[in-house]
């Protein structure tokens, strides 16, 4: 690292403070018990705010009570068997693991790196992680340890393909070039809000198209730029620890790659067969949808399942599964290395949901939302304002549709009533709620990405995870603001419906 760049001295520093913080598994310990003693003196103190939809006080609950103690001995087991991530990290991995131990992705990463070099890769793996959003939650369980293993194989530190890939995928959320589940869901939170003040206004799920067409251009470049002079210049040259994979494709590999494709093809033709039809299997039985269809809840599973069928395909053209349970043996071994994930998951459970519990996250984002509805400001710097604060509340809460359901009954009703229209106000959410995703450990994937990354450090702590998110999460915000502030001044339809 070059000691007259002010930038990487900036990050080594982060870094450097980041680092003396707690193992992260005792960090989410550390501050379960914060919110478990702040809970209770908040509530000594009567804090307290107006909800803006249900019109009642909202307080905050002391969790250090009986009541508090029941709930939280009651809940422990299902905090974490229902923690979304844990079921949907190990689901995608038990695929994953065939198709990893079979040799299939090595074999495939080969012709990848072959044709993807330099700054290209880097593009590649961001675009490949905005793209991600249409399967829900599988970018981050798929796409991150596969862009760490990508960049490994072409000589380059995995941190950083993994770190381009989590940009891509947590960053670039609202990012895409097709309308994506998240879409319908902000939409129609958008419409009910918009009928509190005129119940004919209906806001399509195409209202925001031509601007998330513009940003994922803008979060492909700007990711890729970001990695390539930032993130690769801080971290050190790769020394793996492993022997460099070839990077020939072997007769065999060539051979088993064309089976494992043609069974590819096959799942996808199935898929395709079970979602083009009205009728489709795959689609939702009563309104036919394919946005919420068991296809889109499912996708983590359907992802898996292809993986695996794939990559016992690979391995018996290649002769790795010629033995009875060997398929079982990779499925056994990549889970043992899921350990220390399990452990961290189960701590990040209790911490989110007794933050949930205590409603301090609630009455945090209802006291700034306030403040900011008394603000007598133009269109573009309210809304600026508003991005803003959508990032900082993105920071105590993670799920961007239970933020929206929050915020849209304030927001849209108000600037409606200045002349602001529900999708500008949705789109300007969207991007203060996808900017700061990639520095939050509230954020539920978090966690995924620490175990993932301490695949190739073990020592890896927050502070090295977040020196390396900050630099594209300042940019996204800062410059993705800009490219909307922009779209408003120069009167750009943010849809084709809008």
């Amino acid at each position: 690292m070059a000691d007259d760049s002010w930038h990487l001295r900036l990050l080594n520093r982060i870094e450097l403070a980041g680092n003396r913080l707690p193992h992260p598994t005792a960090l989410f310990i550390y501050f379960s018990l914060f919110v478990l003693a702040l809970s209770w003196l908040l509530s000594f103190l009567g804090i307290s705010a107006q909800h803006p939809t249900l019109n009642q006080t909202i307080i905050v609950t002391n969790l250090i009570s009986q009541q508090g103690l029941h709930r939280i001995l009651e809940s422990t087991v299902t905090n974490f068997t229902q923690f979304a991530p844990v079921g949907t990290v190990l689901i995608a991995m038990l695929g994953l693991g065939i198709a990893e131990k079979s040799g299939l992705l090595a074999a495939l990463l080969k012709r990848i790196v072959g044709n993807a070099k330099g700054k290209l890769l880097s593009a590649t793996v961001v675009f490949a992680g905005v793209m991600s959003s249409l399967a829900a939650d599988a970018g981050y369980v798929v796409l991150i340890p596969l862009a760490g293993i990508i960049f490994a194989s072409a000589g380059k530190h995995p941190l950083a393909g993994m770190a381009a890939a989590f940009a891509g995928v947590s960053g670039g959320y609202s990012a895409n070039l097709l309308v994506g589940p998240i879409d319908a869901v902000l939409a129609g939170i958008s419409t009910e809000a918009a009928q509190l003040v005129d119940s004919s206004i209906e806001i399509s799920v195409l209202s925001n198209y031509y601007f998330i067409i513009a940003s994922t251009v803008f979060i492909t470049i700007a990711g890729t730029w970001i990695t390539e002079k930032v993130t690769l210049p801080a971290l050190p040259s790769w020394a793996p620890t492993e022997a460099p994979v070839d990077n020939k494709v072997t007769l065999l590999e060539r051979r088993g790659l064309r089976q494992a494709g043609i069974m590819f093809m096959v799942c996808v033709a199935l898929i395709i067969l079970g979602l083009v039809p009205d009728s489709g299997l795959l689609r939702d039985p009563e309104t036919h949808s394919i946005a919420r269809s068991p296809f889109v809840s499912g996708i983590v599973s359907l992802i898996s399942l292809i993986a695996a069928l794939s990559g016992i395909v690979f391995g018996v053209a290649t002769g790795r599964y010629h033995r009875k349970g060997s398929v079982i043996e990779d499925m056994e071994a990549t889970m043992a290395t899921m350990a220390s994930y399990l452990v961290l998951m189960f701590f990040a459970a209790q911490f989110i949901n007794y933050f949930a519990w205590s409603n301090i996250g609630l009455i945090l984002a209802i006291t700034g939302a306030n403040w900011l509805q008394n603000l007598a400001l133009s269109p573009v710097l309210l809304l600026s304002i508003f991005i803003l604060m959508s990032a900082f509340i993105n920071l105590l809460i993670g799920s961007a549709s239970a933020k929206w359901s929050l915020l849209a009954p304030i927001f849209i009703p108000m600037f409606l009533l200045l002349g602001i229209a529900p999708e500008q106000v949705q789109a300007a959410y969207r991007v203060g709620d996808s900017s700061t995703n990639i520095i939050t450990p509230l954020m539920p994937y978090f966690g995924v990405v620490v175990a993932f990354m301490q695949r190739y450090d073990k020592d890896l702590g927050v502070g090295t995870i977040v020196s390396l998110m900050l630099p594209y999460s300042v940019m996204f915000l800062i410059f993705w603001s800009i490219l909307f502030a922009i779209w408003m001044v120069s009167g750009f339809a943010f849809g084709p419906l809008s």
